[in-house]
């Protein structure tokens, strides 16, 4: 008899994608109240005169079907088009401090924003404020800090292209460059890292380049629920026989068998197509070392051919035409030593070698990664390792190969491209001038980690967050919720409530926005934005439905009143012309950043147009001139575990959320259902702390600087394929036992994917 799994654990053998995609769809429709209006809102998804999703980055077909949306993407639209409300009647029947204790799902769940609010502290609740009075207050508030520096502007990446133009530029007319970004905790080692590399901090490849790519290597991400319309690529790929490597320490089902909706064969028979070639889980934090004994094995390689009479395996007219830096890499490479590269890996050398025979049989590859090669202590090295590794062989800037970066939030890109920056460089700040004659300060801003220490330390003292939930998202709340109810001002422009509105300031404020699948109408009429995927390609987004209310104002409109309300008349800004004609904000995009030429015709054309991406010609924008092969010294990306009972906690999503939105409590794929109060570990790390399946259990932190155990008590440890020496669990439960002070001191990124933890039984009550 099998042995009983804790309660909502089961085993779920059934693939990514197929009916359970479409039950979900169904299941979240009636859920969201909107069964006919959604299926509606669904069909305009994607579609050249619709909305873009406000959920994923992964970009738009040639829209060759009907609906062009995945399970988790259409989670996304009827979270947003929802028939629910919470109206200010909401906020009069339930205090503050009651929906303190509610969950982070339940308090989403309740539906959108209605009405512009005020917190009364006398009352603890929100109460009703005109838009006109919120205005004032917030431009009073901001002018009477002593400098602009004491100010902190969050962007969310669902805030579309002129939404986060007219941010930036109200927030340097203001006169600092604190802009604390999503970002700032996904892709941060990508911004920073690859400009080093190859000259530019986005991916090099187009959609159409896996139709001819010959092989696909794939590190650290989960596109089934991720990104989950990145899997009808993955599933052409993998049918026209094209070799797919994997990477990854958890057996995520998407990578290894999909049933395409779209596919009327695999839904009538129940069938699907495996993805994966080859699925190598090695160690958590072992990304580094498996990427060396890569290369090292190339170098191998290599030298054997040419030993043998040959020309060596790597791409030699590349390298010397267009590459700076191979012979240190080799150095590094070849002395570092098996043993250490095997044991960090979680890997062996055969492993390795079989991922290095598909790598040079193949002429051109595609490398995509995702969080888990980034959300290390060392993860701006990982991304450029990376870019090394494709280089060896020339697989950057031609056809069917290149570095893909999995951007998260469908417009995460785009909000960086148009000036959301806390580091701006020359062109940024000359364009500025050029565009609006003044010039703000180049002064370095706070990143998300800054910006918490500020407010912790009391530097800070205001924060305006247009979208998001970044106090639930950034790591150890225990550092970040008491800093948050210190603050003087605390502004959330958003389409629903959230738990970082609960944090209250002496001044907190609530102003419901638009969303992608609302009508924006502004004086000129019917308005459209724009977003940019994760292959550089900028296209209009047209929302259609009624908003939930004629109280809404959108993005764009709530920035321009409080920059207006901030800063009067300085510099002849005209905000209300710009916002009442988004055209007008995109002709001044493009005075401020020459890429964006010619706007308004070219993002008017089917499918938008592809902003310069020159690594993907074959030009380097780097010091050199060059590509530059970057040694990374050692083969750790996190701290090596100091004795046995330590672990490597890495954070997940379940495939119920997209990052701190929890649309329900199932995690399919993983066969987790009603629950997350669950932490994934080998059965061997279970046995030799004296656990089994379904202990309850608590996981504290071991490492870092706080003044007190972090931890996560009362969990239930769940026995799972993961290698042994780690665990995963739920972001952002598990944020609870990741230091403020672990990260990236390169790009800033939280080490969500490598802090060392350990797990006991728990003493819970």
């Amino acid at each position: 008899m099998a042995a009983r799994r804790p309660p909502g654990i089961e085993e779920y053998d059934a693939p990514a994608g197929g009916w359970g995609a479409l039950r979900a769809v169904a299941k979240t429709l009636a859920h969201q109240q909107i069964v006919a209006q959604g299926t509606t809102t669904l069909l305009k998804a994607n579609q050249p005169e619709g909305f873009d999703c406000p959920g994923c980055a992964w970009p738009d077909p040639k829209h060759t079907s009907s609906f062009e949306f995945c399970e988790n993407g259409a989670k996304a639209i009827t979270w947003e088009s929802t028939a629910k409300r919470v109206e200010p009647a909401f906020f009069a029947e339930h205090s503050v401090s009651d929906l303190w204790e509610w969950t982070d799902h339940k308090l989403e769940d309740q539906g959108r924003l209605t009405h512009p609010m005020v917190y009364n502290k006398d009352s603890d609740h929100y109460e009703p404020i005109e838009w006109s009075a919120a205005f004032a207050l917030i431009g009073a508030e901001l002018n009477k800090l002593d400098n602009p520096h004491q100010a902190e502007f969050y962007t969310s990446g669902r805030a579309s292209n002129e939404a986060a133009f007219l941010y930036q530029l109200f927030v340097r007319a203001y006169g600092t460059n604190n802009f604390p970004d999503c970002s700032n905790m996904c892709h941060e080692a990508t911004s920073v890292g690859l400009p080093k590399s190859i000259g530019v901090g986005k991916g090099t490849v187009l959609l159409e380049d896996f139709d001819h790519c010959d092989a696909i290597f794939s590190f650290g991400h989960n596109p089934g629920t991720n990104h989950p319309r990145m899997m009808a690529t993955l599933h052409e790929a993998a049918r026209r026989g094209v070799p797919i490597v994997v990477f990854n320490p958890l057996k995520e089902r998407a990578l290894e068998k999909f049933a395409s909706p779209q596919n009327p064969i695999e839904m009538a028979t129940m069938s699907s197509t495996p993805i994966a070639s080859a699925y190598y889980q090695l160690r958590a934090g072992g990304d580094l070392a498996a990427l060396k004994g890569l290369m090292k094995l190339i170098f191998e390689r290599d030298a054997a051919d040419i030993a043998a009479g040959g020309t060596g395996v790597l791409d030699r007219a590349f390298i010397a035409e267009h590459t700076v830096g191979l012979d240190a890499l080799r150095e590094d490479v070849e002395r570092t030593d098996w043993a250490h590269i095997t044991a960090v890996s979680g890997l062996s050398k055969d492993d390795l070698s079989h991922a290095v025979d598909v790598y040079l049989k193949s002429e051109r590859v595609i490398l995509c990664y995702g969080m888990g090669i980034t959300q290390h202590s060392h993860g701006t090295a990982n991304v450029q390792q990376l870019a090394n590794f494709l280089m060896l062989r020339g697989n950057i800037g031609k056809q069917g190969a290149g570095i893909c970066p999995l951007r998260g939030h469908s417009n995460v890109q785009g909000d960086r491209t148009v000036g959301i920056t806390e580091i701006p460089n020359d062109a940024l700040i000359d364009g500025i001038e050029r565009a609006f004659g003044f010039r703000p300060t180049q002064e370095k801003g706070h990143n998300a980690v800054e910006t918490i220490e500020a407010i912790n330390d009391g530097s800070s003292k205001a924060l305006i967050c247009l979208g998001g939930n970044l106090a639930v998202a950034i790591s150890d709340p225990e550092a970040t919720f008491p800093g948050m109810r210190k603050l003087d001002l605390a502004v959330h422009i958003a389409t629903k409530l959230n738990r970082s509105h609960l944090l209250m300031a002496k001044t907190s404020i609530l102003l419901p926005c638009l969303g992608r699948t609302d009508l924006d109408t502004q004086a000129s009429g019917p308005q459209s934005v724009t977003v940019e995927d994760s292959m550089s390609m900028v296209h209009a987004s047209r929302g259609f439905l009624n908003p939930p209310s004629d109280m809404l104002k959108s993005e764009p409109v709530i920035v321009a009143e409080i920059a207006k309300a901030t800063l009067g008349d300085r510099y002849g800004i005209d905000w209300d012309s710009m916002v009442e004609n988004y055209d007008r904000i995109r002709d001044k995009i493009e005075a401020v950043f020459p890429d964006f030429r010619d706007f308004n015709r070219r993002v008017r054309a089917r499918g938008g147009f592809r902003l310069s991406v020159p690594a993907s010609e074959r030009v380097w924008k780097t010091e050199s001139g060059r590509a530059t092969f970057l040694v990374a010294k050692g083969i750790e990306e996190d701290p090596l575990l100091t004795d046995p009972s330590q672990l490597i906690l890495t954070t997940l999503r379940s495939h119920d959320q997209y990052n701190t939105t929890i649309y329900g409590l199932d995690d399919r794929y993983r066969g987790v259902f009603g629950r997350r109060d669950v932490v994934f570990m080998n059965k061997d790390d279970l046995a030799a702390r004296g656990l089994s399946d379904g202990s309850k259990i608590d996981v504290l932190c071991a490492v870092g600087g706080a003044k007190k155990t972090l931890a996560v008590r009362g969990f239930t440890a769940v026995q799972y394929d993961i290698p042994r020496g780690a665990i995963a669990g739920y972001y952002p439960e598990m944020n609870a036992v990741i230091p403020l002070d672990q990260y990236d001191r390169l790009s800033g990124t939280p080490t969500y994917k490598g802090t060392t933890v350990r797990v006991t039984g728990s003493v819970a009550t």
